[in-house]
């Protein structure tokens, strides 16, 4: 069982969208050396809709030959296509991540059964562990929680993210959730709430700026320090809205090259974080103790 703060980890690129692989080791390093629990790469966040699948897999293997087994890899391999969720999930599973995460179909909006067809024609053509990932401001499409409980039955599909930001769906995952299932916040403005109710920890964004930080609060709430969660939770609050003042991942890419520790790359038709939004971000930063 993956648990506590998992860093959706942004993906470095080169001014041009190349590659970065020398700026991608430094930051797994970095989030290794600040305790961050395990990483997801090429999540969302890492702007997987804008790679090609040979681009996707590079950057799977690069992380997990990186990582050498230190802590958990977990890749991104969802899509709207089921052949292509296949497709990327093998090659995860052949890179030796130790599970992936499955974003619902985008943009396609199919029916409840069309989610429960998709991730059992995953989970039965790759043997590796996987979590749901529903977030519906982002996909147009709404996984309900009966359908996540249908799911949990499948042995190798292990958990759910939720980043619905909403604590009564939140509850109701958690409460269809059992010993070889978890939950797990996609909201980190609602993440410290969700784990003091019950769920293993945030696949967070703000993880990437603030990875100590995320690791201390998720272990306190894991532990059912409410006190001490939720005063490290406040300082990071600002961090948590104003890294989505622009379309994620804008904001924190910005924000990781503040922290030198990457290029001012991304791919269109994602673009730079504009100059009025910047210091809006940078005193989030600030007020988390960042800069």
């Amino acid at each position: 069982m993956f648990q506590g703060s998992i860093v959706a980890l942004v993906t470095p690129m080169h001014i041009d969208g190349s590659l970065d692989e020398a700026s991608l080791k430094r930051l797994v390093e970095f989030h290794i050396e600040q305790g961050t629990d395990a990483i997801v790469a090429m999540g969302t966040t890492g702007e997987s809709a804008t790679l090609n699948e040979k681009e996707h897999c590079h950057v799977i293997r690069s992380v997990v030959n990186i990582v050498a087994g230190r802590i958990p890899v977990i890749a991104g391999t969802g899509a709207n296509s089921t052949s292509e969720a296949i497709a990327l999930t093998s090659c995860a599973a052949e890179a030796g991540a130790d599970a992936c995460l499955l974003v619902t179909p985008y943009y396609n909006k199919p029916t409840q059964e069309g989610l429960v067809l998709h991730y059992q024609a995953i989970a039965a053509a790759v043997d590796i562990p996987q979590i749901l990932y529903n977030v519906p401001g982002r996909t147009a499409c709404n996984m309900l929680p009966e359908t996540v409980a249908k799911l949990a039955s499948i042995p190798n599909i292990i958990g759910v993210k939720d980043a619905t930001g909403d604590l009564t769906i939140g509850q109701a995952l958690i409460d269809l959730a059992s010993d070889d299932f978890a939950v797990y916040s996609g909201d980190d403005a609602t993440s410290c709430e969700l784990i003091l109710m019950g769920a293993k920890g945030s696949i967070s964004v703000t993880a990437n700026v603030a990875p100590a930080k995320l690791h201390q609060m998720c272990e306190k709430a894991l532990a059912g320090d409410a006190e001490g969660a939720k005063a490290i939770d406040e300082t990071l609050q600002p961090l948590h809205r104003d890294l989505f003042i622009q379309s994620s991942p804008i904001p924190v890419k910005w924000a990781v090259s503040e922290l030198g520790f990457i290029e001012q790359g991304i791919r269109l038709p994602m673009t730079w974080l504009s100059k009025d939004c910047e210091e809006t971000v940078k005193q989030a930063m600030s007020m988390a103790e960042l800069n």
